[in-house]
């Protein structure tokens, strides 16, 4: 069996270091927040290239004290994609706002620029690219409308730890980036946590003190907040894994140009980075005319796969009252009945690669031929 991702691998390689930066949490009894987690907040700002990390407990925290901080409210529009995962378009909604889609570029399946500014309203608050499978978006013309109308930007890099856009980190170019480290990620810790990093002292000082219950001094609230604080052995974890982040990001990228090499010639639409950028593949979403008759094929040969996402957003029942109909965004239902996220973590191996591209490009013409 192939799995997706090996977890189980990565924690071999690195165990003595996680166990012993786990006890020296138990030790001291910092279970929440604490030194572990202050000294991972401190490394990750300098990784994402930002003046500072609110470490939380999950990326859709992040997301959510982010568009607080920036002033998102009730009555607000928020610009973003329909194909990213659900938690993008739940943080608008929990901070109030509403939700506005615009279609994905074809080729790296990120906001498309030039649809931004006619989905502009008196009411848009904020613009949340989302820098999808570890593509970033392109940001330079986002930016500019962004602040030629006085729009705020919130990055999504959920998925893109270490990602870069000529030469920038993601989650450095906007007001304030927000990560995810679900155990999956790039970057995942050992249960649920995430970040929002900025560069900006008073949007880091607003999401700490919302993070926490809205508390300078202890029981005196500024504001109404969350508990959306990171525990202690989470901060321990990614400080740990952290350190690995380089090596691991570049054996996926070999791992990313081994498949393009052997998808060569077969038919297979395989990932394209954006010229100028570092895609990080988080997923390695290949496109195919018949997506599930390829996957069953993959599931026979005892290769596991994923589907990210079936789905957009505007489609998914639960947001149906924002009055979106099927073929209001074309770009993004047609990548969500192809795509299809092939077997992608660092200690893959070379062979391993090869069984999954032949059982692929096998299955592909078969299913184009029905």
């Amino acid at each position: 069996m192939i799995p997706y991702l090996d977890l189980q691998a990565q924690y071999r390689a690195i165990k003595q270091e996680i166990d012993g930066a786990v006890l020296a949490v138990l030790d001291s009894a910092q279970f929440i927040l604490g030194p572990a987690v202050a000294g991972f907040e401190q490394a990750f700002a300098r990784y994402c290239q930002a003046g500072g990390t609110v470490a939380a407990n999950s990326g859709t925290s992040a997301l959510h004290l982010a568009l607080l901080a920036a002033g998102v409210g009730p009555g607000d529009e928020v610009i973003t994609v329909p194909f990213t995962f659900v938690a993008t378009a739940a943080a608008i909604e929990y901070a109030g706002a509403k939700p506005v889609f615009v279609d994905i570029e074809p080729d790296y399946m990120t906001m498309d620029p030039a649809k931004v500014e006619e989905a502009i309203t008196p009411r848009t608050k904020a613009i949340v690219p989302v820098h999808l499978y570890g593509q970033p978006a392109d940001m330079d013309p986002i930016l500019e409308i962004a602040r030629r109308r006085g729009i705020a930007v919130i990055e999504d890099a959920c998925q893109s730890h270490g990602a870069e856009y000529h030469g920038r980190r993601c989650g450095s170019m906007g007001a304030v980036g927000c990560f995810s480290f679900y155990p999956g990620k790039n970057l995942g810790a050992y249960g649920e946590g995430g970040a929002a990093v900025s560069s900006d002292p008073a949007l880091l000082k607003h999401m700490r003190l919302l993070r926490s219950w809205g508390e300078e001094v202890r029981y005196e609230h500024k504001f109404r907040g969350f508990n959306y604080r990171m525990d202690g052995v989470q901060g321990a974890v990614l400080g740990v894994k952290l350190r690995y982040m380089e090596h691991w990001t570049e054996a996926r990228r070999a791992h990313a140009a081994a498949y393009a090499q052997a998808f060569a010639g077969s038919g297979v639409r395989v990932p394209v980075e954006r010229h100028g950028s570092r895609h990080v593949y988080h997923v390695y979403a290949i496109r195919v005319a018949d997506r599930d008759a390829v996957r069953a094929k993959l599931t026979e040969a005892g290769i596991q796969s994923g589907v990210h996402y079936p789905i957009p957003i505007h489609l998914q029942p639960a947001y149906a009252d924002l009055g979106y109909k099927r073929g209001a965004f074309p770009v993004s239902e047609k990548a969500a009945s192809e795509v299809l996220s092939l077997p992608m973590f660092p200690e893959l191996t070379a062979a391993q690669i090869r069984t999954v591209a032949d059982v692929v490009a096998a299955a592909a013409p078969a299913a184009a031929r029905g």
